[in-house]
């Protein structure tokens, strides 16, 4: 029996002998007991604190037998009580819980995160980099196995559950959040889940594994943004290792590279924003930060303005792709 449930049992099982006690009293005492009587020699005597009689005992023989049954019974439950409470707090239930709330409350104040559903392999790796690119998310997982084995490496905020379910979903934040990833163990579930979030969040981004590229078709159609295949993905990789082997390594050493965690970033030049109408030159962006503008995605089907020069207009809608650390980033979105 867990802790948790011990303490349950312990409650109803304290509140039974209570209740017994104070009807015993009431039945074997005598007409001269009233219902306070009863329930102040029920309270003395589970307490064990020794007060003195209400009435005289020591001519009623059924109430003393009772009084006898009772006592025994009383510290039974006691120590039962006990037990289940030293249990609770030494197995850290009570830790567990009161972490709980915490970690609900944080997740609670998110807005613009990312949500990760699943806990394997590849999920591990896009724990990695959003966490070494410091972006707030949280992981659905409903095994705590593969939980723990992420809590050791990463402080995370997760949700232990189903992510198909669209009280887990909401728990998460997905109404709030920016993006999903899906990389749940097989094709029907990262497309159940699919469906699921977009009609959550009708908004938000979503990129799921597929394993089958036959699936790739019918995650679009339900809603999935992009479609990842880690077999292609694997494959590309190799072949670029054969064939351009000095650009593998530089981007390994980029990834890798925990203290100033370089990545290829974008920024969204949104309506309103302080850039749109100036030019490179004049947005201070190549001055004021430490990031490399590598090009300048036109809004609509504008194409790509690669290694644009300082007399390029930055207009609403565009997205301005850097090789970036996350504060220089955080200096490029202080510019817009």
């Amino acid at each position: 029996m867990g802790s948790r449930k011990r303490i349950y049992v312990a409650v109803v099982m304290f509140a039974v002998v209570f209740l017994a006690g104070v009807g015993g009293f009431k039945i074997f005492g005598g007409k001269d007991w009233s219902l306070l009587d009863s329930v102040y020699m029920t309270v003395i005597t589970v307490a064990t604190v020794g007060y003195g009689e209400v009435h005289d005992l020591s001519g009623n023989l059924p109430a003393r037998v009772f009084a006898v049954v009772y006592i025994l019974v009383s510290l039974g439950t006691i120590a039962f009580a006990v037990t289940s409470i030293t249990a609770f707090i030494v197995e850290g239930e009570l830790k567990n819980i009161l972490g709980r709330r915490k970690m609900d409350k944080e997740i609670a104040k998110l807005r613009d995160h990312f949500i990760v559903c699943g806990g394997d392999e590849t999920a591990l790796t896009i724990i990695r980099e959003l966490h070494q690119t410091k972006k707030d998310f949280v992981v659905i997982e409903p095994s705590k196995e593969r939980i723990d084995r992420i809590l050791v490496s990463y402080p995370i905020l997760y949700i232990r559950g189903d992510p198909a379910e669209d009280e887990v979903l909401k728990q998460a934040g997905v109404e709030r959040a920016k993006g999903v990833l899906l990389s749940l163990p097989t094709d029907e579930a990262n497309l159940f889940v699919t469906i699921t979030v977009r009609n959550l969040n009708p908004h938000i981004r979503i990129v799921a594994k597929g394993i089958d590229v036959k699936s790739h078709g019918k995650m679009h159609k339900v809603g999935a943004d992009y479609v990842v295949s880690p077999t292609d993905i694997g494959g590309m990789r190799m072949a670029s290792q054969m064939l351009r082997p000095a650009v593998v390594t530089f981007l390994d050493t980029m990834l890798r590279d925990k203290e100033q965690g370089l990545r290829v970033e974008e920024v969204e030049v949104k309506m309103g924003s302080a850039l749109a109408g100036k030019t490179v030159g004049d947005s201070g962006i190549r001055t004021k930060t430490r990031a490399l503008l590598v090009a300048i995605k036109r809004g609509g089907a504008g194409g790509y303005d690669f290694n644009p020069s300082d007399v390029s207009v930055i207009n609403e809608g565009d997205a301005l792709i850097f090789m970036a650390s996350p504060d220089s980033l955080h200096e490029i979105e202080g510019l817009s």
